[in-house]
């Protein structure tokens, strides 16, 4: 489902929330699906051949809840085995991307963090990002756009979407992101709602 994602541009992202391994080869996950249409993805969600069941639950916008049972194969039995390492705590949500990558946060000891480099390489690339405290700030509200969103924003502000005079329109947007300015508007809306709440979230100055 994650290749569906990279395969289809009305798609920006799945946020894994939850999961819990209930059996040897067998867990439960809740993800939050960024993106239409839902009937597209539950129809190629019912013809992956290890999902034993699963269920969608509509958001106010187009986003959406799943919920999933699925037996563990393969890589994604490499990956799940790999994070299961003594004394190591995983941030939620892990976040799989609709550039293919897959981003996640953990804390625990080195040995552990090591671990999880060395086993999840087995079955693909890894990249660590940074290594340090801790830390539980305040959230920057530019870390929860996806990087499509986040581009979408850049390249508005560089041709002058947002001026006040607006000497950029978003059909020009949308052809600097080579995607329709339907995509487009898309991404800027989403972009603007997630930076808003935050904005909101933070408190008055």
């Amino acid at each position: 489902m994650h290749q569906f994602l990279v395969e289809h541009d009305d798609y920006d992202a799945s946020r894994l929330l939850y999961g819990n391994q209930y059996a040897a080869d067998e867990h439960a996950v809740l993800f939050y699906v960024d993106g239409p249409p839902r009937e597209s993805y539950e129809s190629a969600l019912e013809g992956v051949p290890s999902v034993l069941a699963f269920e969608l639950a509509p958001c106010r916008d187009e986003s959406f809840y799943l919920y999933v049972r699925e037996r563990l194969t393969g890589p994604d039995r490499t990956f799940v085995d790999a994070v299961e390492q003594p004394g190591l705590i995983l941030i939620p949500p892990l976040e799989y991307r609709a550039d293919g990558t897959i981003r996640l946060k953990a804390v625990g000891p080195d040995e552990a963090i090591q671990t999880i480099v060395d086993d999840v390489s087995e079955a693909m690339r890894v990249d660590v990002r940074s290594v340090g405290e801790y830390c539980a700030g305040r959230i920057d509200a530019r870390v929860d756009l996806t990087r499509r969103q986040f581009e979408a924003v850049s390249v508005a502000v560089d041709c002058g979407y947002y001026r006040e005079t607006r000497d950029g329109s978003l059909e020009d947007v949308a052809d600097r992101l080579g995607c329709s300015s339907g995509t487009a508007g898309e991404l800027l809306r989403r972009a603007e709602r997630t930076v808003m709440a935050a904005v909101v979230d933070g408190g008055p100055f």
